[in-house]
């Protein structure tokens, strides 16, 4: 997305805000230790196997950018970060093309240093065999299934652990009998020699309303990504405005030029009927499409539900599904001698305000979901007024 960021809107400004929706609180000077962690984050620079290997894997990133890429440094002086109690306060301020880099590594230092100051450790053995037996079942369900886990992982080294045995029941592993499509980490995805893979985020769309408009928002936003990566990098998000209102603006063109769509909030079966309807209705086949569901997998019960969503009567597919988990895989895992579930962290860092011809003007997501709307209440009452949108 850094690359859309950097070509088309390199002036743009924009704010982030750390919200911690389940209220977990933090232990004295983690503000502190935080602030320590991020500063060290100027030293971090791409080293040339990386760069090669991007220019491998990720084909779509030209000359330009990957040079772009071997200079950036991070600046912690974009990131504020303070402590009242046990509430942690961060807010992230500067320009979008800098500033969008932060939200994926900041959410995961958040993560691991709760679980590090907190004193939980992990029990390697148990989230060994909690990983054989997810990845054996998932075998049997033979759905396409890929990596999200980054932001709220437990540490990295349970997220390399996770990785190696993903890859070891993936189709030519082990078991063989499911395909394990990369991970969105991109230097692991290195070191096991995967391809990164990925979405575009809410943001892109929330950027767009707050330049154009709530009504051209989803239009606007696809025509970006569109004349940037010309079909490539083609999973569209659905519901940062409802998913109603996006399939209202993803039509023929879109639907064509798209791999497929995902969906990150509401009922996953009801969100397959709604695709599947859709793409018939553009006279487009949907099996020839996919869906990646990626929103609170945490249970196979979830993923049967997908599937059947996703096949007819006959065992035929009637829209290809694909997984992206997230926490389930990088931090579901026990304390060791029998002290119970680690639980992880409901946090999000979302973009809060975008700076337009002068003045700040407050982004919004209302999701399918309505407690995982963000925003300004104004906006968020003005967004549903004029995209019609039931409370």
């Amino acid at each position: 997305m850094q690359l859309a960021i950097c070509r088309l809107y390199p002036r743009a400004i924009v704010r982030y805000s750390f919200i911690n929706r389940g209220g977990r609180e933090f232990p004295d000077g983690f503000a502190k230790r935080l602030r320590e962690i991020i500063n060290e984050f100027r030293g971090i620079t791409l080293t040339e196997n990386e760069k090669n290997f991007l220019r491998e894997k990720c084909y779509y990133m030209d000359p330009v950018y990957l040079d772009f890429l071997s200079g950036y440094r991070y600046d912690p002086t974009e990131v504020f970060i303070n402590q009242k109690g046990s509430e942690l306060i961060i807010t992230i301020e500067g320009l979008w093309h800098r500033t969008v880099l932060w939200e994926v590594p900041l959410m995961a230092t958040i993560s691991e240093l709760y679980f590090e100051m907190t004193g939980k450790v992990l029990d390697v053995g148990a989230s060994r065999k909690i990983n054989e037996e997810k990845f054996s079942e998932l075998a049997c369900l033979r759905i396409p299934t890929s990596d999200f886990g980054t932001r709220r992982r437990f540490s990295f080294e349970n997220h390399k652990i996770v990785l190696e045995d993903f890859q070891k029941y993936a189709e030519g592993g082990t078991a063989g009998s499911f395909v394990f499509m990369g991970s969105s980490n991109v230097y692991l995805s290195m070191i096991n020699n995967t391809v990164p893979i990925g979405t575009h985020a809410h943001e892109w769309f929330m950027y767009h309303a707050a330049r154009f408009g709530f009504k051209l928002a989803n239009q606007m936003a696809l025509d970006a990504w569109s004349e940037v990566y010309q079909g490539d990098l083609g999973i569209a998000l659905t519901d940062t405005f409802t998913t109603d209102v996006f399939f209202k603006a993803f039509t023929t063109k879109y639907a064509k030029l798209f791999d497929g769509v995902r969906q990150d909030s509401g009922d996953p079966v009801e969100f397959a009927r709604k695709a599947v309807q859709h793409y018939k209705n553009l006279r487009i086949n949907p099996a020839s499409k996919v869906i990646v569901f990626s929103d609170g997998i945490d249970s196979f019960d979830t993923i049967q539900r997908i599937k059947q969503a996703c096949t007819d009567d006959e065992g035929r597919l009637k829209i290809q599904p694909r997984l992206g988990i997230g926490t389930w895989l990088t931090n579901d895992v026990r304390a060791p001698f029998g002290l119970g579930l680690i639980k992880p962290l409901n946090m999000v860092i979302k973009m809060t305000a975008c700076l337009i011809d002068g003045d700040w003007i407050s982004t919004v997501k209302l999701s399918d979901n309505k407690t995982k709307h963000t925003g300004d209440k104004k906006m968020i009452n003005l967004c549903q007024q004029l995209l019609k949108i039931k409370k």
